[in-house]
């Protein structure tokens, strides 16, 4: 067996979180107006008790949960995944992409005084971005699972 990537793990583990969330989220949906911005419309239909709110979480709860798959095999804990090596660079872009908000969100919060939270979400991003970068850069060799 190859020896474990630590990066790729963590990057899992931040995965497996995210999706725990949005299964607290799909069970609980009041939690929206702790998560999400205030007065908004997705707020406000999870307040309402809306299905599209509590479908939604089951679908990113599902996708973060195989991101967190992917991340998992790609460190050696569980079998090869198909199209592992393009999966995980498919999440690593995702999940960078999305901490690019960081900087207009940084002025957001500075200037129109919108929740400290939304800084906290990218940088969350940002790093399980950099932990699969990393993961992925460390899987060089004959004998990678990232062929």
């Amino acid at each position: 067996m190859a020896k474990s990537n630590h990066y790729l793990i963590a990057g899992g583990v931040m995965s497996a979180l995210i999706s725990l969330l949005h299964v607290f989220l799909a069970i609980f949906p009041v939690l929206y107006r702790y998560i999400g911005p205030d007065q908004s419309a997705l707020t406000e239909m999870a307040g309402q008790g809306s299905s599209i709110t509590t479908i939604a979480s089951v679908a990113l709860a599902l996708l973060f949960a195989i991101c967190a798959l992917y991340a998992f095999s790609g460190a050696g804990l569980i079998r090869p995944l198909p199209f592992l090596r393009i999966a995980l660079i498919t999440i690593c872009a995702i999940y960078i992409l999305r901490s690019l908000f960081l900087l207009s969100e940084i002025g957001m919060v500075l200037n129109q005084g919108y929740p400290f939270r939304f800084i906290v979400f990218s940088c969350i991003s940002l790093v399980s971005g950099l932990l699969y970068l990393i993961g992925i850069l460390r899987q060089r060799g004959p004998s990678s699972r990232l062929r």
